[in-house]
C-alpha cells in the first residue's frame, strides 16, 4: 500500500485528454451545491493538482476479493472525472444525467468509467455530509462491488495493471475471454 502524499505526487498522465480548467473554490462550492452532497478532501486533493484526466499506469488498476465482469482480480481505474463543464468531456456534474440514463442508485457521485461500469461514492450509508465508499458498479450484470471505505484508502491502494496476470484473452472481462 503507498502513501496517499506520494501517490499524489505522480497521480496524473502527461495526456490532456479529460482535463477541466484549474479547479476553484467556487467550482467546488458549485459542485457541492448542484450534486447535493459534500466531496471527500481526498478527491479535491487530487483534483487541485489537476482537474480531471487520465490517471498514471503507475495507478490504473484496483485489486478485487472476487471476480467482476471486468476481471478476475482487479478493476480499472484509467481516468478520474474532474470538475467542470469542458465540451466533450465527462465530469462530476455529469453524474445527475448519468444516473438516470443508466438507472443506477442514488445518491452517488461517479467518478470514472464508461457507462456499462462505474466507479463511484457511495452515499447511500453515510449520508451527503459523510465519507463515501468507493464502489464498482456494473450496470450489465446489475452488481455492486465496496472496493474501499473511503477515496483516500483506496487511492492508497491503487495498483499498475500490468501487475495482474492478463492470460488468455488478454484483459478481456472474463465473460468475454477465449476458451482454452
Amino acid at each position: 500500500m503507498a502513501r496517499f502524499e506520494d501517490v499524489k505526487a505522480t497521480f496524473w498522465d502527461d495526456s490532456d485528454y479529460g482535463v477541466q480548467l484549474p479547479l476553484t473554490e467556487e467550482a467546488i462550492r458549485q459542485a457541492e451545491r448542484e450534486l447535493a452532497v459534500r466531496l471527500p478532501s481526498a478527491l479535491l486533493d487530487l483534483l487541485r493538482v489537476q482537474n480531471g484526466g487520465q490517471v498514471a499506469a503507475e495507478w490504473d488498476a484496483f485489486a478485487t476479493s472476487r471476480p467482476t465482469s471486468w476481471s478476475e482480480d482487479h478493476v480499472p481505474f484509467a481516468e478520474l472525472m474532474g470538475i467542470g463543464r469542458r465540451e466533450g468531456m465527462m465530469s462530476l456534474l455529469d453524474t445527475p444525467y448519468l444516473i438516470q440514463e443508466w438507472q443506477m442508485p442514488s445518491p452517488i457521485v461517479l467518478i470514472s468509467g464508461d457507462g456499462h461500469c462505474w466507479t463511484g461514492l457511495d452515499y447511500r450509508v453515510c449520508g451527503p455530509e459523510g465519507e463515501p465508499s468507493v464502489t464498482w458498479f456494473d450496470n450489465d450484470f446489475d452488481t455492486e462491488l465496496v472496493l474501499a471505505d473511503d477515496l483516500r484508502s483506496f487511492v492508497e491502494n491503487l495498483t499498475s495493471s500490468t501487475v495482474f496476470d492478463e492470460g488468455p484473452g488478454g484483459d478481456l472481462p472474463p465473460t468475454q475471454k477465449r476458451q482454452e
